[in-house]
């Protein structure tokens, strides 16, 4: 249980500082790589969710045990980035730069899944006895 605290909590951390800055970072990103952002509402609407994502990993670090199925769709997160990311990097239409954020959410997602491996166990052991 303490590598899932662990691994959610650095990934929830890791997401807050990476991202936050982001929010005052528009007219920089705009500027360094073209074109311009012309649609706002989804450059900060993206942020906004990744936040929220952001803050569930701390959620789930906090009591793995308890919200573990919400590391299923947590693993579908970072998959999902990592994936977006390599499609678009090999048909050279994203920086190498952003392509390493992609393979940080990668890594990310197996150690993600790692994680839900590790917990089943005390998750068994933790599970309501019914009788029959």
């Amino acid at each position: 249980m303490e590598f899932a605290k662990r691994v959610f909590g650095v990934a929830g951390i890791y997401g807050v500082l990476v991202l936050l800055p982001q929010y005052f970072m528009e007219g920089k990103i705009s500027a360094d790589s073209p074109p311009t952002i012309t649609h706002p509402e989804y450059f900060y609407g993206f942020l906004g969710v990744a936040v929220a994502w952001q803050i569930l990993f701390l959620v789930i670090a906090r009591d793995p045990i308890r919200h573990r199925l919400a590391m299923l769709p947590a693993i579908l997160e970072k998959l999902t980035f990592a994936g977006a990311a390599t499609v678009l990097y090999l048909r050279h239409r994203l920086a190498t730069q952003v392509f390493v954020f992609g393979l940080i959410d990668l890594v990310l997602a197996a150690l993600f899944i790692i994680a839900f491996v590790v917990t089943q166990e005390r998750s068994n052991e933790q599970a309501p006895l019914t009788s029959d």
